[in-house]
């Protein structure tokens, strides 16, 4: 059930294929419905001087033909009208053939121009490791617009066109549930019944995390944690450097190193690195080092206390390699869940350098923006924007932007096992790439009888691709995620932040969502060669500005909620969005059903069923056993109900 009060979703219904104008639930039958009809480039212009525009013309003066003959049944009388008619009105004729044919000229350089533009850092994300692999198809190369949806585009095309001029009415740009207003931040407030650090501390924890910024933000709260269960001190968490990402950035070239020892200090004691007389010990022969293999994902507390705080006990250091997902949310005691929101929440700030390039591109974005909120504060310090002078208000530009954090980068999508109906090129295009990077997973396609995605539910094989799509386990295309914020009523000139630029398939695949949203905008478009030479081959402090651009939107969208970006940014602005901050989360299980009728399916039905789903992701809800509480902070241990 959707949002209460919500209108029904309308039934499919017949229309009147003769009338001239559109009925209320639009529909394109005919050869629209075929794949290769769907490929025409004009598709999804804007309908001001584009191809539908044209084609209205040529139906009004067609029908304006055929009524002319229907005044008198004589023929002679009718061509003696017909003419004294031309005669009166060559004029006007004549004026309506310039303008078309102006018209046609505008649609011609209009087309050649979106035609050439291309996505900077849209192609496809390589692995470093195999990114001079000659194997691999190459993938930068001009192809075709792939199009999966071709007659929805066009009706989405269409509705938005007629929305383009008229007051916006849309009220996804707001929370829909005032419940949301009622819980503020409060993890960093101090309770009696925090037990506080110990008087005498057993050892020291030492952390090397992996994976990217947002894997390595978890693990650096999860070891606070983990420190102050065993009592321990904490050594000032060390990031691996990885193959694939390449970047050798620090603890202290993301987050403010002092400011995140001040915020725990009561918690738990942090040093910046070991002292001297346990620096030459020889952790790994000792038997100290523990890897992710050591322990179990989502561990409990006990699993720490009974194989971890011996080796701590007898040596004084442990050594975790790897840490990760490696401590669960439920059951834990309520003042540990509470030191991880404050450590996610109040104690990890970027450093100066990127607050001030994120504050860069807040402002190139917004050419208007009012008081800084609480979330912009937490961001982006002393360098959130202020009030615009009065002056710089009336600039042409947005005052409100949408944050996109599309996952469809290559590894994605290769891994998924999906058809994006990009043909056989894609098929082998994609499979080469998973021989050379999912080799384990490949394996498992050729020798297990069950599914390489999701090994806790495992599905028979082979799955097929269809299949695979009817259980929501695709990533969303940037088709379909334009055709979702079309139905949502977002206007053409909506100004869109594209988070992880790199798009499997580059411009060919953007095109379909740049043709109803022109306006989409990266770091690269926003910022200069000079400006982005500090972050060049740092890809966590790179991913550091994109998490600043979608956290402080005023709407945040993802295709993929299980994504650590998505998950972390959504629980931000949850935190500290005072209920102003709204996400929206597609259900892609019930997103691929919608989508399934797309060649029958009304305009008017599918905007209704997918404003539906998007109301039901928005629900005020408390934190689930057993759920994230960096995405779902809504609970008595991190936040307070005012």
């Amino acid at each position: 059930m959707g949002k209460q009060g919500s209108p029904r979703c309308a039934r499919p219904t017949l229309q009147n294929t003769n009338s001239l104008f559109r009925t209320k639930d639009y529909h394109i039958r005919s050869s629209s419905d075929s794949l290769g009809a769907s490929t025409d480039p004009s598709i999804g212009r804007r309908i001001l001087g584009g191809d539908n525009y044209w084609n209205s013309k040529v139906v009004l003066l067609h029908g304006l033909k055929d009524n002319s003959g229907k005044f008198t049944p004589c023929k002679g009388v009718y061509v003696g009208k017909k003419h004294t008619w031309f005669r009166r009105n060559v004029k006007p004729i004549a004026f309506m053939l310039v303008l078309m044919a102006f018209l046609f000229l505008l649609d011609s350089l209009m087309v050649s121009i979106f035609g050439s533009i291309n996505l900077q850092g849209s192609s496809p994300t390589i692995p470093s490791d195999a990114r001079e692999d000659d194997n691999v198809v190459s993938i930068h190369e001009e192809r075709p617009t792939v199009q999966m949806y071709g007659r929805l585009l066009k009706l989405a095309s269409m509705v938005l066109a007629e929305k383009e001029f008229k007051q916006d009415s849309l009220n996804f740009w707001n929370e829909p549930y005032h419940q949301a207003s009622k819980w503020k931040p409060c993890a960093d407030k101090k309770y009696r019944t925090t037990p506080g650090k110990p008087d005498k501390s057993n050892g020291y924890i030492m952390v090397s995390a992996n994976g990217g910024l947002n894997q390595q933000r978890v693990a650096i709260c999860n070891a606070v944690a983990v420190a102050s269960l065993l009592n321990a001190t904490l050594v000032l968490p060390k990031f691996l450097y990885s193959n694939v990402w390449k970047d050798p950035s620090q603890f202290g070239d993301i987050y403010q190193e002092d400011y995140f020892m001040r915020i725990l200090k009561d918690d738990i004691d942090i040093v910046k690195e070991l002292p001297p007389h346990l620096k030459p010990l020889d952790i790994e022969a000792m038997g100290t080092l523990i890897t992710d293999a050591d322990i179990v994902k989502e561990a409990k507390p006990d699993d720490y206390i009974t194989s971890v705080l011996p080796l701590l006990l007898q040596n004084r250091v442990v050594h975790f390699l790897g840490f990760g997902n490696r401590l669960g949310f439920d059951p834990l005691p309520p003042h540990l869940q509470r030191l991880r929101c404050k450590c996610n929440f109040h104690a990890l700030k970027f450093v100066l350098k990127i607050q001030k390039v994120g504050s860069l591109l807040i402002k190139r974005i917004k050419k208007y923006y009012a008081a800084p909120r609480q979330l912009d504060k937490q961001l982006l310090g002393d360098f959130a924007p202020g009030i615009s002078p009065r002056q710089h208000n009336v600039a042409r530009g947005p005052s409100r932007y949408l944050a996109l954090h599309l996952r469809f980068e290559e590894d994605m999508v290769a891994y998924s096992l999906c058809d994006f109906g990009g043909g056989d090129y894609e098929k082998k295009e994609l499979k080469a790439y998973r021989e050379v990077h999912f080799p384990l997973l490949m394996e498992r396609l050729k020798n297990s009888k069950y599914g390489p995605t999701f090994p806790s539910r495992p599905l028979p094989l082979p799955v097929s691709p269809v299949e695979l799509r009817k259980l929501g386990r695709c990533p969303l295309t940037p088709e379909e995620a334009a055709l979702v914020l079309a139905a949502l009523g977002f206007k053409p000139e909506t100004y869109i932040y594209l988070a992880a630029s790199h798009i499997y398939g580059g411009s060919s695949r953007m095109q379909p969502f740049t043709s109803l949203y022109p306006n989409l905008v990266t770091k690269e478009t926003l910022l200069t060669s000079s400006e982005l030479a500090p972050f060049k081959n740092f890809s966590s402090q790179l991913a550091a500005l994109d998490f600043i651009a979608c956290a402080t939107s005023d709407v945040f969208a993802m295709t993929d909620s299980g994504s650590q970006l998505s998950s972390l940014v959504s629980g931000f602005r949850t935190y500290y969005g005072d209920g102003h901050a709204p996400t929206l989360r597609p259900n892609k299980k019930r997103l691929a059903a919608i989508l399934s009728e797309n060649r029958t399916i009304g305009w008017n039905t599918f905007e209704c069923r997918v404003r539906k789903m998007i109301e039901e992701g928005q629900r005020v809800q408390l934190r689930g056993s057993g759920r994230s509480i960096y995405r779902q902070p809504r609970c008595p241990e991190c936040m307070c109900r005012s």
